[in-house]
């Protein structure tokens, strides 16, 4: 299942679930930086709405008056939907990307080792597209 794009509080309130595991409406809002955190009803709406609307979180239980919430997408799944935003942002290409993280230093040789690895992976199980060639001119 594609990750429906997320906003940022939305985003936050599934990185706590994505952290945490199944949590209340009050341990996703603590789970908020104590400067800027956001009212509890407004975690309370956002939560109610990922759930009845995008169905990306589920009501698992319900402990006194107390819903449990659980994320019913991959934290996987939900970054990968903002990649695939931000690359169409840039054209499609993954090369400012790469040259930006390159740069920063963020990108180590483990992480190049290990996308390397995916890539065989991937290649050998003939899940990885060709590179278009460009045609050289004369």
């Amino acid at each position: 299942m594609k990750a429906p794009r997320l906003t940022k509080l939305e985003l936050q309130i599934m990185e706590a679930l994505w952290s945490r595991g199944m949590c209340s409406i009050r341990e996703i809002q603590e789970a908020f930086p104590a400067k800027g955190r956001p009212a509890y009803t407004t975690v309370q709406t956002t939560v109610y709405r990922l759930e009845t609307k995008r169905k990306i979180v589920r009501r698992v239980k319900k402990i006194s008056n107390a819903d449990i919430f659980e994320a019913t997408i991959s934290r996987e799944d939900g970054h990968g939907t903002l990649i695939d935003d931000l690359l169409a942002l840039l054209g499609g290409r993954t090369r400012p990307v790469m040259a930006h993280f390159v740069k920063s230093g963020k990108l180590t040789m483990d992480d190049v080792k290990e996308a390397e690895d995916m890539l065989r992976d991937l290649q050998s199980e003939g899940m990885l597209r060709e590179p278009q060639r460009k045609e050289k001119s004369k």
